[in-house]
């Protein structure tokens, strides 16, 4: 039997490990160049989103009838203005804000819902059967025919966009957190714990979730653009957030109506959804990477 010293030594050793795992992950992103660039761009996309309405030089649905497709760098309006004279770049802004609104309920969602799934088929192979059919059944169709689908069943609006995308997204999270149980349960931490006649609930709570976790975290980073893509979709097609209500996908549909009369309406929110994913994109890679290395350390 162990003593209280020995067992607060090996809580402290724990801990000391623990942090610097997690150091060498962040030294690691951080040396990474595309890495460091994804993570500055996720930044500042965060910040310019949550910073909207202190920056945006205009309120986003305020109209100008007597300046109507300005260029930009007009005095004023920085990105120029639209067919109603409201500015590009305050709708860009509460644009971003709105598309990352979408993200943080989709993506929340989907793990919430996937990851309790994904754990109970990887370690329950009774379970596994009709999980893993389920999921088959969701993925037969493509996540943007299901979501579109879902939002015109339900009504058009941002909840109900960021529902329809989370949805749509739960097989992938199912299909990482069961393959992640799946490799750890022949771990010897958790042989241990299942020979102390450990329940399955506590071996999936106490030792297979917090290792799974790396590999949820870098799933989300991958549904995130996807999930940007799927709102200005929704937004594009009038299935998603309703006017007066910025939206990317909103600012595409209407600027197609004069795209060769003012084409830089639809070039900079265009160029939004670039920025949002390609950051992401950049982040989610790297963050897998350092993880992967941390993992082998």
């Amino acid at each position: 039997m162990s003593s209280p010293t020995g067992t607060a030594a090996a809580v402290d050793q724990l801990e000391v490990d623990l942090g610097s795992s997690r150091g060498h992950v962040l030294r690691r992103l951080l040396r990474d160049r595309s890495g460091l660039a994804g993570t500055v761009l996720v930044a500042l996309v965060v910040l310019a989103a949550l910073l909207a309405p202190l920056i945006a030089p205009h309120p986003p649905t305020q109209v100008h009838f007597e300046t109507p497709f300005q260029v930009p760098r007009t005095v004023g309006f920085w990105l120029g203005t639209d067919d109603l004279g409201r500015d590009v770049l305050s709708r860009i802004l509460f644009g971003l804000r709105a598309s990352l609104q979408v993200a943080v309920l989709a993506v929340a969602l989907s793990v919430v819902v996937g990851t309790p799934l994904g754990l109970a088929a990887g370690y329950w192979r009774g379970l596994d059967v009709v999980v893993s059919r389920l999921t088959d059944v969701v993925l037969a169709f493509p996540f943007l025919v299901l979501a579109v689908g879902l939002a015109a069943i339900r009504g058009a609006s941002l909840g109900n966009a960021a529902l329809a995308l989370g949805v749509a997204h739960v097989p992938q999270v199912i299909r990482v957190v069961r393959a992640e149980t799946l490799r750890l349960r022949g771990a010897e931490y958790v042989l241990a714990a299942r020979s102390m006649d450990a329940s399955g609930v506590r071996v999936l709570a106490t030792h297979v979730l917090p290792n799974a976790v790396p590999s949820i975290v870098v799933q989300a980073t991958v549904i995130v653009p996807a999930v940007v893509i799927g709102e200005a979709l929704l937004s594009f097609l009038g299935l998603g957030i309703q006017p007066p209500t910025p939206s990317l996908g909103i600012m595409l549909s209407d600027a197609q109506q004069y795209i060769f009369r003012a084409p830089t309406a639809a070039l900079f929110p265009g160029l939004a959804i670039v920025l949002v994913c390609l950051a992401f994109n950049l982040f989610g890679d790297a963050l897998r990477d350092a993880l992967d290395h941390g993992g082998n350390r």
